[in-house]
């Protein structure tokens, strides 16, 4: 459950604390006051790529916190993503800056892509225009699949395993099919290919040692001039006359003990050093025969390694593919023959994959279509049919050989059509709603966010959508920015969100509201903008109404 939001520095707002409970946490406020800048700072908390506009005028940086309550078995889910978890909290904090983006959970650092893998398991969020990704291709199987997790989602797994064995089975026999000419070609290049490879006879790390010999032999010379300097610093350092200055001091005061063996172990040092510089000088031989070879070795290693991939590690891939490639050109006909017999066998277990997939989601689709004629029936569509139409794909793939569609009829008498092609913007919303519904029974993510999914609705309409929204808080919960007086009156936590202009700024704030508070903001939801007595009793009528609703 997400416990607090705290935004700094972001848009309109300076600063802004709020603190969430469960069931149903409302958001109201006037057109413009910044209820979507709130949606803002939430993605960005989620993972949302970072906008540079989003930082406040005047300011350096913007920053998010998300602070979380976690279950026993969302914590195991985060520490399976290496992620530290203490007392069952959770913290994620961003910060966006001109120059980077920090991210950080419990203060550990973690990248963009796993604060999404994390974040996609604890909210939920439905935005104002969703509901058409209802028209997108594909989204209706997606959401059939996510219905049917727990019953197909091994299944699935399977078909997108099998699909990769197939299409590898596949691959090889296609490379098989050539005819003799062909063959010979190429069995031909990829002899010549292995023997340059094996006759280069390059050793693990060759390339970096003669690198290293070449560099040291082109610059001799300056390592000569270098060392015999050094060698000549040392020999006037004078640490034997040092020493003995020392030592006479010694014999006076006891306590200068440490520095005289300090300055004979430094003496020593030194001429250690002298002497092993002197040997590094006499072997320091200059063999232009010797460079030449190494210089020519150098350029067939490169020459080898460009020509096969790069890399020493590359190279050995590569032979060892082209000798696998050899052997089955060599032994063509048994290896083509075993080539169709696996391909064969691989293609018979993934269809069988894909029917039991197919089977699977047929049965499942049922139930789906049942919970949504129930939920749609509560949101006003009276006479609805609504089912779900499977088509077979030209070429099942790795998500199997389904092609679904959500199909339905709003009106007696009148034949299933594609919801494409049926339903309206404000239908569509409540449609998604449904589905929202349906799956929050079976989903375990613990926040839902929706962003004015309530527009277009009015009326009794709105009173049903109040009441599925208020069903779904009952085990989520669930954080609404509405303008909806019917859907306000249900809050559980009521925070008002408001613009102000002082010092020349505009600034956005968030409240929570009192239940007369919460009162005076539902007047003005009814009005219109004015709190009037009859607004004013409208309202209180109205948190009655939610009240009685809650106990019943």
């Amino acid at each position: 459950m997400l416990l607090s939001l705290h935004v700094r520095d972001m848009a309109l707002i300076d600063r802004a604390d709020v603190e969430f409970g469960e069931g149903l946490n409302i958001l109201t406020g006037e057109t413009g006051a910044g209820k979507s800048i709130l949606i803002d700072a939430v993605n960005l908390g989620l993972g949302q790529k970072a906008n540079r506009d989003m930082i406040r005028s005047g300011r350096e940086s913007a920053s998010v916190e998300l602070l979380f309550s976690l279950s026993e078995e969302e914590e195991r889910r985060i520490r399976d993503l290496e992620i530290e978890v203490e007392d069952g909290v959770l913290l994620i904090r961003r910060k966006i800056s001109e120059k980077r983006s920090e991210i950080r959970i419990n203060d550990q650092a973690v990248t963009l892509s796993k604060l999404r893998k994390l974040t996609e398991q604890l909210i939920d969020i439905h935005g104002q225009h969703e509901h058409q990704s209802l028209l997108r291709e594909g989204e209706h199987l997606r959401i059939l699949d996510s219905f049917l997790e727990k019953e197909t989602g091994e299944l699935r797994r399977r078909v997108s395993e099998s699909c990769r064995r197939f299409r590898e089975a596949e691959k090889l026999r296609k490379s098989l099919d050539m005819d003799e000419a062909s063959r010979k070609r190429e069995l031909d290049f990829l002899r010549f290919e292995i023997r340059e490879i094996e006759e280069a006879e390059i050793r693990e790390g060759e390339e970096e040692s003669l690198l290293r010999e070449v560099k040291r032999a082109q610059k001799r010379e300056r390592i000569e001039r270098a060392l015999l300097e050094a060698k000549e610093l040392l020999e006037n350092a004078e640490l034997s006359r040092a020493v003995g200055a020392v030592g006479e001091a010694l014999s006076y005061d006891e306590s200068l003990k440490d520095i005289s063996d300090s300055l004979y172990d430094l003496e020593s040092i030194a001429e250690d050093s002298i002497r092993e510089l002197d040997h590094y000088l006499d072997r320091n031989t200059f063999d232009e025969e010797e460079l030449h070879r190494a210089e020519e070795r150098l350029d067939l290693i490169r020459r080898i390694l460009m020509k096969y991939g790069g890399t020493e590690e590359k190279l050995r891939e590569a032979l060892s593919e082209k000798k696998e490639r050899e052997a089955l050109l060599t032994d063509y006909e048994e290896r083509r023959r075993e080539a169709e017999e696996r391909e064969e066998r691989e293609r018979a277990e993934f269809l069988s994959a894909c029917e039991a997939l197919s089977r699977a989601r047929k049965e499942g689709a049922l139930l789906l279509s049942e919970r949504m004629r129930q939920e749609m029936q509560e949101l006003g569509f009276l006479d609805l049919r609504f089912e779900l139409s499977f088509s077979l794909l030209p070429e099942p793939g790795e998500n199997g050989m389904d092609e679904v569609q959500f199909v339905l009829s709003l009106n007696p008498g009148e034949p299933l059509r594609p919801l494409t092609e049926v339903a309206s913007g404000g239908e569509l919303s409540r449609i998604m709603l449904s589905i929202k519904t349906v799956m929050a029974e079976r989903d375990e993510i613990p926040t839902l966010i929706f962003d004015e999914i309530d527009s277009g609705i009015s009326g009794r309409t709105a009173e049903r959508v109040s009441e599925k929204l208020r069903k779904i808080a009952r085990n989520h919960q669930v954080i609404l920015i509405t303008h909806l007086p019917q859907i306000a009156a249900k809050a559980d936590r009521h925070f008002l969100i408001e613009k102000s202009v002082s010092e020349g700024k505009t600034r956005t704030e968030i409240r929570l509201l009192t239940e007369e508070g919460s009162v005076l903001e539902l007047s003005r939801l009814l009005s219109g903008g004015s709190t009037t007595e009859a607004a004013l009793a409208n309202a209180r009528e109205l948190k009655a109404l939610a009240k009685r609703g809650e106990k019943g």
